[in-house]
């Protein structure tokens, strides 16, 4: 591996070819090297996991990489499995031995979508407890196999296992953050978890000589258990600061762009991307919470973070060796990161709402002087659409659980941002507001 001189020279493409053909299992040499790599590109804190932390269940698999895979015939070999990061399904257990056809096709796994790709196994690396042996391999390899019977080695190292999470912030002048997340595991692809990896840095290091009112963070990690272990391990005060956030995934290919909303009614990042990349005329589609992809998102918005999932998912060569870096496109990675970035400018450029008071103020009271008249149609007093809207928007302060941009607060209720605003001021004036 040639690890970065000139981290500015690094392209997001030349990261991808160096890491994708590495065996990054969720703890495994492979994903260490990645890890090392990318610390050479922007300085990231490296939190790491020893194995005998167990967490809701959540168990660290053992360090794995493997040396040796094969099936012979008659001394002949027919299958390397260590000729492709997924050739041996994650955390195959060691085994030797001769085995006949029938036997052997009990080990064999292949992707039922294409004939000539190798399928990604990866459920053993959640349950370290109960794992097998066996090989993913093409369907036509599988189907070519004759009766008789076949000699088969698979040899690995193992040790206890050492979770690897990256984490960079940059820092601005608050400590409420945003989040970018992405996986760095995922071995011998290209696209899933990695492409959305390489985005969140190309972000991040331009970011890095610019002043900002929030502070942004960066976090990769392995899947699921990943994202757990990083939000169980920060204290209560350090995840109140994380207002909300960006799973990135899949961010490389030419297939569309897809905006995945949090659970939650209004997020800030929202608004903030969607304008943006209406502004670039990107063709994108959006949907409700789980509605295109399950992945880190549900663990971040389980511990109250706002999380929504910016992809191009789904694309053919999912979770196969398909997945590979001829199918990246720099036009996708650059859309990608110049959405994100036009967020970014829009989060900056709109006052961040925090509510310092409970319950609700009687807005009439002199002492506020807040109230909006919604009229009262008994009386010939029909309410025009302006009022509605500033009335929604007097109702709705009260409601607010969490900081949230002005831009996203004016969105909601329909009304103009300065119009928001001006209304907003005179709140903050009487001291039960601030305007970040």
């Amino acid at each position: 591996m040639t690890c970065p001189v000139n981290d500015s020279m690094t392209t997001m493409k030349d990261i991808l070819r160096e890491l994708t053909p590495l065996n990054r299992a969720v703890c495994s040499l492979g994903y260490d090297r990645a890890a090392a790599y990318l610390c050479e590109v922007l300085p990231f804190r490296v939190i790491s996991v020893p194995s005998s932390l167990s967490h809701n269940g959540w168990v660290i698999p053992p360090s794995w990489d493997v040396e040796e895979a094969r099936i012979s015939r008659n001394g002949v070999i027919v299958y390397d499995g260590a000729a492709h990061p997924l050739g041996v399904i994650a955390l195959s257990t060691n085994f030797s031995g001769t085995v006949d056809r029938e036997k052997l096709r009990l080990h064999l796994h292949y992707d039922h979508r294409d004939d000539d790709a190798i399928p990604f196994h990866y459920r053993q690396q959640f349950r370290a407890w109960n794992r097998d042996w066996g090989f993913c391999v093409p369907r036509r390899f599988f189907d070519s196999l004759i009766p008789g019977n076949y000699e088969v080695v698979i040899r690995t190292i193992e040790s206890p296992g050492e979770l690897k999470i990256l984490e960079y912030k940059h820092r601005g002048s608050s400590n409420f953050t945003i989040v970018l997340g992405g996986n760095l595991d995922h071995a011998g692809v290209a696209n899933d978890g990695l492409a959305g990896c390489v985005v969140g840095l190309e972000v991040l290091r331009r970011l890095r000589e610019r002043k900002t009112k929030f502070t942004y963070s960066l976090v990769l990690s392995p899947g699921i258990i990943g994202s757990e272990l990083y939000l169980a391990l920060l204290s209560e005060p350090e995840r109140k600061q994380i207002l909300e956030g960006i799973f990135l995934e899949m961010l490389g290919t030419d297939t569309q762009l897809a905006v995945q909303e949090s659970r939650r009614s209004m997020v800030s990042v929202s608004h903030a991307l969607k304008a943006s990349l209406e502004q670039l005329g990107a063709h994108y589609r959006t949907g409700p919470f789980e509605s295109i992809i399950v992945n880190d998102e549900y663990v971040w918005e389980n511990y109250g973070i706002p999380m929504l999932s910016f992809s191009r998912y789904p694309y053919a060569e999912y979770h196969s060796s398909k997945d590979s870096v001829e199918i990246i496109k720099d036009a996708s990675l650059n859309e990608a990161v110049e959405a994100l970035f036009g967020a970014i400018d829009r989060l900056e450029a709109s006052p961040m709402v925090i509510k310092k008071f409970e319950g609700n103020i009687c807005l009439s009271n002199p002492q506020y002087d807040l109230y909006v008249d919604y009229g009262q149609i008994a009386l010939g007093d029909a309410s025009s659409d302006q009022r509605r809207r500033m009335r929604r928007l007097m109702d709705f302060v009260p409601a607010l659980d969490r900081p949230v941009t002005v831009r996203a607060v004016a969105d909601h209720v329909g009304l103009p941002e300065e119009e928001a605003l001006e209304y907003l001021q005179r709140w903050a004036a009487k001291g039960l507001i601030d305007l970040l």
